[in-house]
């Protein structure tokens, strides 16, 4: 147990709270002065509280920069979990191939957290010198990590998923690129209709590479 990660959650909480209860007090004077009321230390009623300001010296663009970082990497050992139909209860290493001092940092200061989101599934973190064959490597800022994916799914029906949704998004895209290419369409079809029709075709487009590098992957497991 981390009593200094502990007490510092407990101090931003209690502050937050504070700081909502100012503010909601203006529409509900009764219920937030009851919850005011209820915490040790009062000196007053909260209708008598200083109305709060916020400068710029409450940013701290370190702290915001180590969130991004540790929101980054687990959003995308989700996407990879959930492109490759890995089971949520099956948890899995993360494996640490390269990473810089802030990096280092910023998972010492949030293991806690990075390690109890159960959509990423993470178990530990483990240094490495290479990244076993089929794991997939996750590029953050400063460090690069791999997730084994070996026994965590079933390689032959996930290839068999994701050659079928290919299939059927080869057929979306020889629609839709046909469509673009038709000089009837273009020439009759309102504006907003041929802009949508681009952003679908790079959005299929896109959803087509990801599959593709899932799919190469998958061939390298087994």
């Amino acid at each position: 147990f981390d009593t200094d990660y502990a007490d510092e959650t407990r101090q931003t909480m209690a502050w937050a709270l504070d700081q909502l209860l100012i503010l909601m007090h203006p529409v509900m004077p009764f219920v937030t002065e009851e919850i005011w009321g209820l915490a040790e230390g009062r000196e007053g009623l909260l209708v008598t509280t200083d109305w709060p300001t916020y400068g710029a010296e409450l940013i701290d663009e370190s702290a915001t920069a180590e969130l991004n970082w540790v929101r980054d990497l687990i959003e995308k050992v989700r996407r990879i979990r959930g492109e490759m139909n890995v089971p949520k209860s099956l948890k899995a290493p993360l494996l640490q191939l390269s990473c810089d001092a802030a990096g280092e940092a910023a998972w010492a200061r949030n293991e806690v957290i990075i390690l109890r989101d159960r959509e990423a599934g993470i178990e530990g973190l483990t240094v490495v010198n290479e990244a076993p064959k089929g794991a997939a490597t996750i590029a953050v800022e400063g460090a690069t990590f791999a997730l084994p994916l070996e026994g965590l799914i079933d390689v032959a029906a996930e290839k068999a998923r994701l050659e079928k949704s290919l299939g059927k998004l080869a057929k979306e895209l020889g629609g839709l690129r046909g469509r673009l290419k038709n000089p009837k369409f273009l020439e009759s079809a309102p504006d907003e209709v041929i802009a949508e029709t681009k952003e679908n075709l790079a959005a299929r487009e896109e959803e087509e590479t990801r599959l593709n590098t899932a799919l190469n992957l998958l061939k390298d497991v087994g």
